[in-house]
């Protein structure tokens, strides 16, 4: 058996919806819980229960994006009450399970995180923070622009529409980015329609652009933006060619630019929308969020 199919084989037991202990999981795997735990930290780097537990919450934030009561995604993780499950939900996503994180991805030291249904998925390479140029950019852009939106939550509704900016349109398309609600509802829906593009749906329609009504718009696209661009960087087909028919003439697009495209107007737009929110100036800056996120996971 070659050390890729024991991995394999490892993983599965670490997986079984019936090992819930360390010795079942050695069990389904035909090895003592000494040399199993031995055995899988020294291909994957992460003892088996702490992967279970990690991976167990990755796919209850999963469940409970999709709708899942906490109740229900606090037994299906194998926690014996919901206070147990709401504590460590909490520590590991930085927020309680009531508020449906944005993604179900956590930090991981070997690439491996839960693929719904119920299955793993392991990235080509386990990459160190910052090592991908692209990851960041694109993690840096959601987080912050959900933090922008997070920000704007105690602005007045007529504050959100005032004219701030006077005839300031930056894409001409996109309609005027003369105010504060403008800029932000155009941070959500350009990664909206691009999606309805790439997966070749129809325009997303005219939807409320409140704060709330934008933070649920955001949480609901952005792991959708996020699987999308691990795809198209799995398969190495940022140079595929997107024939865009919500275009009106249908437009030929390379993937590749569609993202630069998303990422440079998302970057002007957030300067802008912090201005206008008074935030200091640098905050967005992507060395200091890359900076916490290392604190947060050392």
């Amino acid at each position: 058996m070659t050390g890729r199919d024991r991995l394999r084989e490892l993983l599965d037991a670490v997986l079984d919806e019936e090992h819930g202990s360390l010795a079942e999981m050695a069990g389904g795997a035909y090895a003592s819980p000494y040399h199993f735990s031995r055995e899988l930290s020294r291909h994957a780097g992460e003892p088996p229960v702490a992967m279970r537990r990690r991976v167990m919450l990755e796919r209850a934030a999963w469940r409970l994006r999709r709708g899942a009561s906490v109740t229900d995604a606090a037994f299906e993780a194998g926690y014996d009450s919901v206070e147990g499950f709401t504590r460590a939900f909490a520590k590991a996503f930085g927020q309680p399970p009531s508020q449906r994180p944005a993604g179900h991805w956590l930090p991981a030291p070997n690439g491996i995180h839960f693929h719904p249904p119920m299955s793993l998925w392991v990235e080509s390479g386990s990459r160190p923070a910052g090592g991908d140029v692209t990851a960041l950019m694109v993690h840096h852009d959601l987080d912050d622009t959900r933090a922008l939106l997070e920000a704007a939550k105690g602005v007045p509704d007529e504050e959100l529409e005032r004219v701030r900016l006077p005839e300031h349109t930056i894409l001409t398309w996109d309609g005027p980015d003369e105010t504060l609600g403008q800029l932000l509802e155009h941070l959500v829906f350009s990664k909206e329609v691009w999606l309805a593009s790439i997966e070749g749906e129809d325009v997303p329609p005219s939807r409320p652009r409140d704060v709330v009504s934008l933070l649920d718009r955001h949480d609901a696209v952005a792991p959708r933006w996020l699987a999308m661009v691990r795809d198209v960087e799995r398969r190495g087909a940022w140079q595929d060619r997107l024939v865009d028919a919500l275009c009106d003439p249908p437009e030929s697009f390379v993937l590749g630019s569609v993202l630069a495209h998303v990422i440079t107007y998302s970057a002007h737009r957030r300067e802008l929308a912090r201005q206008l929110l008074g935030r200091p100036p640098g905050e967005g800056d992507p060395i200091l969020w890359l900076r916490r996120r290392l604190e947060e996971e050392s």
